[in-house]
């Protein structure tokens, strides 16, 4: 007979499960006890924090479920914010936790219970608030049918976080050989199939698209997730149309491409954004449209009375929930551009030199005299330079939460598709550095990982993580000793409390971790500092650069539009 932590184990290796992201507690620690005897390999950073956003960078990047492990209250509370940002940045990820249960002691609510009942931690409503689906099987046959259903609604429709609640004595009770209702094969079960928009709103977008004079797409994270690259560029050439992005849609098509307009939003590209208002048709893609992409709402950015909306999503909520849309094209964005731009005639689109004119006048924001600063400290935008310098179409830039995002958003050209990942649908500190320790094992590409000093040492465990499963990553830190977007909101030194910080050594740290710490106060050294990290493909490096503290993120970059809406203070 065949134990359910075995049967478990099996269906993971039956789904070609690499990676479990996950710490041993609880009854997980069961779970885990079968792991050594498959295909999988166990992540164990320290703790269920950066598990868990190693998880979603995984699902992110493979657009497979990222699997997270671990004991229900860490699960539900270190290990939320993981599945807070792939619930907003459609990640497919499954978290296998469990009750901390015994036999029948449920109701008296034992130690660390997590089942909800007298006592007990409501691990379920935790669960329910910041997943897609969960599922508390209270059988075997349930629990095994309960996995295969978190994959595959971890994968369909829009993507996202699922999990599943192991309970009480089934987590070690033996499978029934013929149970009912039955289990299914794993591979037939979690099967799932692309929607695609239906044809007429097709041609009606694609009519809008012929007729336009400006046509904009803006490009989001669903194009992420579809990854369709090649449609969306594809896409842009058939029309003419000038491509900008959201912040989570950066590196949706190369924004070297001579149809990049850079990314829109209240602390990005003014041209990007003065793209956006200018035109006369707006095909959305992916995009969900949020406050900050929209600069608020701003009156002047946006316009449905006046500017013709096409919006594409996989959730037909999407689709005109922010702005009224002419035409919603609901279904997977690869199929939605592909099927505009099979429909582009040889004189679809606007003028075509006159678009790449305006695409190439927005790349200038990527641009700033800033960028070729000598001064010591470093300035944020030549350090940005310097990193762009190394970064290549094979190179992931993982960006933190704070000033350092928007920073690398304005003044990181990427050179590729899929080259740049941020922390931004919940936009939590301490992302990055986990989530470049997980690009590097999923990709086993070259990975940067960038964050300020305070990001940085919420999860700088990570870097020991990378040191022990033999990746190296380059984790840069943009440090000035502060938490620096909140510290530069004061009107005087002083005037809000918890904004600065020690100074600590992170050479050090690193050196203790088993990496190569390294630290930089001018440009020229930061320049030979990366070039080295990329080189040192044995062991990663951390550089802490010594950025301009009093170089101001929102006196450089809020968009006029933002700016009319009372801006960072409104």
């Amino acid at each position: 007979m065949t134990r359910t932590t075995e049967a478990l184990v099996e269906t993971l290796d039956d789904l070609d499960v690499e990676y479990i992201f996950g710490y041993p507690g609880g009854r997980v620690i069961e779970l885990l006890d079968e792991v050594p005897d498959s295909s999988i390999t166990l992540v164990r950073p320290r703790d269920e924090r950066e598990a868990s956003v190693m998880a979603e960078v995984h699902g992110r990047l493979t657009q497979t479920p990222g699997v997270l492990a671990g004991q229900g209250p860490w699960i539900g509370s270190l290990g939320a914010i993981g599945q807070m940002e792939g619930r907003l940045a459609s990640s497919p990820m499954v978290a296998i936790t469990e009750a901390s249960e015994r036999g029948e002691y449920s109701t008296l609510a034992p130690y660390q219970q997590s089942r909800g009942d007298y006592g007990g931690l409501d691990l379920p409503n935790i669960l329910d608030s910041i997943t897609k689906e969960h599922w508390f099987p209270r059988t075997p046959t349930e629990t095994i049918r309960s996995l295969q259903l978190a994959f595959k609604h971890a994968v369909a429709g829009r993507p996202g976080p699922t999990a599943v609640i192991l309970d009480g004595d089934a987590v070690h009770e033996e499978v029934p050989e013929d149970p009912t209702p039955p289990v299914w094969d794993a591979d037939e079960q979690v099967r799932t199939w692309k929607a695609a928009p239906a044809v007429d709103d097709l041609d009606d977008a694609a009519d809008a698209l012929a007729d336009a004079d400006r046509p904009v797409i803006i490009a989001g994270n669903g194009v992420h997730a579809a990854q369709a690259y090649d449609e969306l560029q594809a896409t842009a050439e058939a029309y003419d149309a000038v491509v900008v992005t959201s912040y989570l849609g950066k590196s949706t098509i190369p924004e070297t491409h001579e149809l990049a307009g850079g990314v829109i939003g209240s602390f990005s590209h003014e041209g990007a954004n003065q793209l956006v208002s200018d035109a006369d048709v707006l095909c959305v893609v992916g995009c969900r449209l949020n406050p900050m992409d929209t600069n608020w709402q701003a009156p002047g950015f946006i316009r449905p009375d006046e500017q013709t909306i096409v919006h594409a999503d996989i959730d037909a909520r999407n689709a005109g929930w922010v702005y009224p849309a002419d035409v919603g094209l609901i279904g997977d964005a690869t199929h939605a551009l592909a099927g505009l731009e099979t429909r582009a005639g040889k004189d679809a689109g606007a003028d075509s030199e006159a678009a790449r004119d305006r695409a190439a006048s927005a790349r200038e924001d990527f641009h700033a005299p800033a960028c070729e600063s000598d001064a010591s400290p470093i300035k944020p935008q030549r350090a940005i330079k310097e990193i762009e310098a190394v970064v290549d179409a094979g190179t992931i830039v993982t960006a933190d939460s704070g000033n350092n995002r928007f920073w690398l958003l304005n003044y990181l050209q990427t050179p590729g598709v899929r080259t740049y990942f941020g922390s931004g649908g919940v936009g939590g500190m301490g992302w990055s550095v986990p989530a470049g320790v997980s690009a590097a094992l999923t990709t086993d590409r070259d990975v940067i990982s960038v964050a300020g000093d305070g990001g940085f040492a919420m999860t700088m465990n990570s870097v020991e993580t990378a040191v022990e499963y033999g990746v190296a990553p380059t984790f840069v830190v943009l440090n000035d000793t502060s938490l620096g977007m909140v510290r530069q909101m004061q009107d005087e030194d002083g005037d809000i409390a918890g904004v600065e910080f020690h100074d600590t050594d992170f050479v050090r740290v690193a050196e203790a971790f088993g990496a190569v710490g390294d630290r930089v106060t001018a440009p020229d050294d930061l320049a030979s500092a990366l070039v080295a990290a990329k080189e040192r493909r044995d062991v990663p490096t951390v550089i802490d650069v010594r950025i301009d503290r009093d170089e101001e993120m929102e006196a450089h970059l809020t968009s006029s539009f933002y700016e009319a809406v009372g801006g960072l203070h409104e």
